[in-house]
């Protein structure tokens, strides 16, 4: 890759943004960040442009509820704020146990995604570990969705929830090939308890090899929460993957 191949996903500093969203930006980019992936953007998308903005950061991807929701609005929320790939954050987790389930929820995400290809955006589906857990004819229910997407729809493989759901991430990662255009990096004990979740490089994980399997991925360090200062984690987390190649 050339450029940054590495961002971050601000709900991780979501307590420090709700108190005051400049000033936790501001901390990202002093950090060394140069991307970030955006959630709760649609209502903010004025703002979220001028404050990315003026610190020079970039939204290539964002989260935002898809599914029976109003998309044109989604769409022109990421324009105005220069995103290329809006991602369905998730799908409840009774919505993975029957095949009709997950091939409905395949066609809802194609059908978003050819709406979304006429205004030049890509749509794409964020995992938690229950998509892993769940098992249609031998298969985890993720696959199964991946086998019934358009090709024009993309993967966001939260690495640390596959490997919670049962699924070894690099594996995974292997059999799902080019559909998977993003990564959650994330380290930690592998549990779901959030705040077990630890800087990238200092948790059980094997990231470098997770990362080496989808190598054309862009990187997105998440902590969906953490033991102490969440900063001083990403701080880790990005001296970790930078002296391991990655570029912020």
């Amino acid at each position: 890759m050339s450029g940054s191949d590495l961002s971050v996903q601000l709900y991780t500093i979501r307590h420090a943004l709700a108190e005051d969203r400049g000033a936790a930006l501001s901390r990202l980019a002093d950090l060394g960040f140069r991307a970030v992936e955006l959630f709760d953007f649609v209502d903010r998308a004025d703002a979220y442009a001028d404050l990315l903005g003026e610190r020079g950061l970039a939204a290539p991807s964002g989260h935002a509820m898809l599914i029976g929701e109003d998309a044109g609005k989604v769409f022109d929320a990421a324009l105005t704020i220069g995103m290329r790939t809006v991602i369905q954050p998730m799908v409840a987790a009774d919505r993975w146990a029957e095949l009709d389930d997950v091939v409905g929820t395949a066609r809802a995400l194609n059908e978003i995604a050819e709406k979304a290809a006429d205004r030049g955006l890509v749509v794409g589906y964020h995992n938690h570990w229950w998509e892993l857990e769940s098992r249609i004819g031998g298969t985890s229910a993720l696959e199964v969705l991946a086998e019934n997407l358009d090709d024009a729809v993309v993967l966001e493989i939260d690495t640390y929830w596959a490997e919670v759901g049962g699924e070894g991430a690099v594996e995974l990662l292997g059999r799902l090939g080019d559909r998977v255009g993003l990564l959650h990096v994330k380290d930690g004990p592998g549990t779901q308890v959030m705040s077990d979740q630890v800087a990238v490089g200092s948790g059980s994980l094997d990231v470098l090899a997770i990362m080496a399997a989808a190598p054309r991925a862009l990187r997105v360090v998440e902590l969906d929460d953490f033991a102490g200062d969440v900063f001083d984690a990403l701080r880790d987390s990005l001296a970790y993957l930078t002296a391991h190649g990655s570029r912020a």
